[in-house]
């Protein structure tokens, strides 16, 4: 096996977080005419969309070869990429709103059809890599170190974001611009060596065999109670976590607004080139510093005594993160709730490869795709519930505004709710 496979993991990672559109999102959306409870109502579609997929996709994974999955994977990105860049420039403007929405509904299929067939398969690729070299102790450091590659690479794209955002004046560009990374992450993966697909056999992918092993990969997921709790919690953490987290933007760009009026009174900038003034830096800023939480997740483990010590410290600060963000985002204290959310991001990346790492320790090898989707089914379950809930109460929220408050407090009362919940039931299953 190369010795340089550690460096092909973290470049697959590096292209994988070229999506320019990333940090600019909501506000490509909300430029396009949609409310946030259309915007929650597109989530919730692509996470319903992701789960009809996820699980036949693990399956056809451990079956037929992670590559081969991760090829079709980038190829539905591509068109996802394309078609929201067509909706941006030919339908905005001239077309009704349902005929946007519907347009915007078939790119996110494709977008959640590739999500299907990536979630858990690179993952159980870099396990397997780990098995073969016998270095499955270092599932957490190996897993944090290639994350951390793929936040460096979300760093880099915001400033060549923002640089393309602030010259053309322009959101919708950058989905075009995001389709070339992943044309290189193609070449990168159709080239990883063969072993890495696992125990393949093509010659008997039929509907049988593919039934077979879902039904066994279910049966380990949920007779097992370590697995079984796992999912509940990736369902209340990183379910509620997909959510609410580009709710940062519109806080992002209400704050620039005004700073911009301030630091550049001579410049007529529109409020897109304004927007950039912050969600730039902090963006930027928030990604190396989830590179740095991804690399040092290991140690967190290490000091808090083991993985589950170490995931009740987690929830318990990110339920004191979002007591304190109620009143932050409810007077539009931004510097206080920019703040804080930032910290819940951060708090995120170093929970993802500590929860992985737990995952596989209960796992099996020839199943590890089927059960990473299995994980990733069960919290796209929990984001399709929550994003339209909290669109349409943010939504109505502004609609009985009043003066002097904002409308994007529910957030941190919906995460502290969950958060206070699990702690429960952590310490009742302790």
């Amino acid at each position: 096996m190369p010795k340089s496979m550690i460096f092909r993991f973290s470049l697959y990672g590096f292209l994988k977080n070229q999506q320019y559109f990333e940090p600019f999102i909501m506000l490509v959306f909300l430029q396009m005419g949609l409310t946030f409870t259309l915007i929650g109502l597109l989530v919730g579609l692509r996470e319903f969309l992701r789960n009809i997929a996820e699980i036949p996709s693990g399956a056809i994974a451990d079956i037929l070869g992670r590559r081969k999955s991760l090829l079709f994977s980038f190829s539905c990105y591509i068109l996802s990429f394309a078609i929201t860049g067509t909706v941006g420039l030919k339908l905005v403007g001239t077309s009704p709103i349902y005929v946007v929405f519907s347009a915007l509904l078939l790119a996110t299929a494709f977008y959640a059809l590739a999500d299907a067939f990536r979630s858990g398969t690179h993952k159980a690729l870099i396990f397997t890599y780990l098995r073969i070299e016998g270095r499955t102790g270092e599932r957490t450091k190996v897993y944090g170190f290639t994350r951390s590659w793929s936040k460096l690479g979300s760093a880099l794209s915001v400033i060549a974001a923002c640089f393309f955002i602030y010259l053309s004046d322009n959101y919708v560009l950058i989905f075009y611009l995001s389709i070339i990374p992943f044309i290189f992450n193609m070449v990168n993966v159709g080239t990883y060596p063969k072993e890495l697909d696992g125990d393949v056999h093509p010659e008997n992918a039929g509907i049988q065999e593919i039934i077979g092993h879902l039904k066994a990969s279910f049966i380990l997921a949920f007779r097992n109670t370590e697995l079984r709790s796992l999912i509940i919690e990736s369902m209340s953490f990183e379910g509620f976590f997909k959510a609410m987290k580009d709710y940062l933007q519109p806080i992002l760009k209400m704050a620039a607004i005004p700073l911009a009026a301030i630091l550049f009174t001579d410049l007529a900038l529109s409020n897109t080139q304004k927007s950039v003034i912050l969600i730039g830096p902090v963006y930027f800023l928030m990604f190396l510093g989830a590179a740095i939480a991804n690399r040092k997740a290991h140690q967190f483990v290490d000091w808090a005594g083991g993985d589950e010590p170490a995931a009740l410290k987690m929830w318990t600060l990110l339920f004191v993160l979002y007591i304190c963000l109620v009143p932050t985002l409810y007077y539009n204290i931004f510097w206080a709730a920019i703040s804080g959310l930032v910290f819940i991001h951060l708090l995120q990346n170093i929970w993802r490869p500590l929860f992985f790492s737990r995952v596989d320790s209960h796992g099996d090898e020839k199943k590890g795709a089927t059960l990473l989707s299995i994980q990733s089914q069960a919290q796209s379950i929990a984001t399709m519930i929550y994003a339209p809930i909290l669109g349409y109460v943010i939504d109505s929220v502004r609609i009985l505004e009043q003066p002097n408050t904002g409308e994007f407090w529910p957030i941190a009362v919906f995460g502290a709710l969950i958060a206070f919940f699990y702690l429960r039931l952590g310490k009742a299953s302790s």
